[in-house]
């Protein structure tokens, strides 16, 4: 008969997935004769399994990516040929392990958004952690955090993502203090943290966005000295 007080005592623990087949796997390990080893180790790996899908659903949801932005739903012969034979690498994930970024160019509808997405959700199944962000949305609550006089808390706690998605940088005109705060998060990653980023300007249209030569060549110096940079032609997708 089972101790009553087991479950309490696993739940005390942190072992649900324990809590949950013990009795079953003791059942099985009595009729197939398994050691007291082999039915720890099968406890062992349902634990860990079960850990391993719930830290998949935490990160998911954490990252904000929109969910039908996957790897499975993206028509990759429509992407270049360039595109097409980077894609497997990217998704591997390796470039975030250094800090090394993804920069996608291309015009409106182009799927660079479904692309970047679509590397984020195949980097969180590889276990790194990713957050997805309009780029206006990061800027404003970066302003927030710098009116606040909390930019730097801000900052490090974006520091706990591997990558972090920038969608759309420069679909909307900055002013000068959301400039400086875009370009203090940039130079914060820079060769610690990995940057994805999407946009329809190329880089001799950048000074829209930093409004002045010095801080806009500095800026991309820093997202372009380690980083893989494709651009999306074609037609739309929409």
């Amino acid at each position: 008969m089972t101790d009553p007080s087991l479950p309490v005592l696993l739940r005390a623990l942190r072992l649900p997935a324990f809590g949950r087949h013990h009795e079953q796997l003791a059942e099985r390990a009595r009729d197939q004769g398994w050691s007291f080893e082999s039915y720890l180790r099968q406890l062992v790996d349902v634990e860990l399994e079960g850990r391993a899908v719930r830290r998949l659903e935490r990160n998911l949801k954490a990252s904000n990516l929109p969910a039908d932005k996957t790897l499975a739903n993206l028509d990759r012969k429509r992407l270049p040929e360039p595109v097409q034979r980077h894609l497997p690498t990217l998704c591997e994930g390796e470039f975030t392990r250094d800090g090394h970024n993804l920069l996608l160019f291309g015009l409106p509808g182009r799927g660079k958004t479904h692309l970047a997405c679509a590397v984020g959700h195949e980097l969180i199944r590889r276990g790194r952690r990713v957050r997805f962000y309009p780029a206006y949305e990061l800027v404003q609550e970066l302003l927030a955090a710098r009116r606040d006089l909390v930019l730097p808390k801000a900052l490090k706690r974006l520091d706990v993502y591997d990558a972090v998605i920038l969608d759309d940088i420069g679909y909307v005109q900055q002013t000068r203090d959301e400039a400086d705060v875009l370009f203090t998060f940039l130079a914060e990653r820079y060769e610690r943290r990995s940057v994805i980023l999407t946009s329809n300007l190329v880089f001799s249209e950048w000074d829209r966005i930093f409004k002045d030569p010095m801080t806009t060549a500095c800026a991309i110096d820093r997202l372009v000295h380690h980083a893989t940079i494709l651009e999306l032609t074609g037609n739309s997708f929409r």
